[in-house]
């Protein structure tokens, strides 16, 4: 069965515990949820269709040994984890980035799996299944955007209740680009000693006029 592709591109990972490195994107089509801050709306219906082949073979003349599956929400489509477990039998590291509101435990073990939690002030946080947090692996990593002081306790809550068995540097909190200033954010998280990590989106900061592909 073919997938739904918005975009495959290859830039710098903008987030997460690989922030700086190359890195091939294959961002799909859909998403369940609708985020008040989402800046890929462009990937909720635009796409056309690649079979896993197709996929493989566009992304070879990359020569990049990272590959981040996103969205849109990747799990939507019920054949993204064929696709996963053929970028893994190939020799990929595979990330996948999902707003956790589908199950997780039948993924590739091998698959990175980046669960962005939704926070109160995304209208989206009711969505998020936080027993996903427990399926999770030491090499599998939280994302928090955080638009204001709510959000920030919100997910220190969450992170208390829900991550012991994850270690502070696969915790990321991200402030909303232009909505919270980082420095205010991690004035908290070190008046808190709160073992997590601060993360920017690079890529916005790199590239910030590109709306897409970076």
């Amino acid at each position: 069965m073919p997938i739904k592709i918005n975009e495959i591109f290859y830039s710098i990972q903008g987030e997460s515990v690989y922030t700086g490195i190359p890195c091939i994107f294959i961002r799909l089509t859909g998403c369940n949820l609708r985020c008040s801050y989402c800046d890929t709306r462009y990937a909720y219906d635009e796409g056309k269709q690649y079979t896993i082949p197709e996929i493989v073979e566009k992304i070879k003349k990359y020569r990049c040994p990272v590959v981040q599956i996103t969205g849109g929400e990747p799990l939507l489509q019920d054949e993204t984890h064929l696709l996963i477990n053929r970028l893994i039998e190939i020799g990929y590291q595979v990330l996948l980035e999902t707003n956790g509101s589908f199950q997780v435990s039948h993924l590739n073990e091998k698959c990175i799996k980046i669960i962005d939690i939704k926070c109160p002030s995304s209208n989206e946080s009711q969505s998020t299944d936080l027993d996903n947090i427990r399926r999770l692996n030491s090499l599998d990593q939280l994302k928090f955007v955080v638009g204001d002081r709510p959000d920030y306790e919100y997910a220190v809550k969450i992170m208390k209740t829900y991550c012991q068995h994850i270690s502070g540097d696969r915790l990321l909190f991200s402030p909303v680009a232009g909505k919270l200033d980082p420095a205010e954010m991690a004035s908290w998280i070190l008046n808190d000693r709160l073992n997590a990590r601060l993360q920017l989106q690079i890529h916005k900061i790199l590239w910030p006029d590109e709306s897409r592909g970076k």
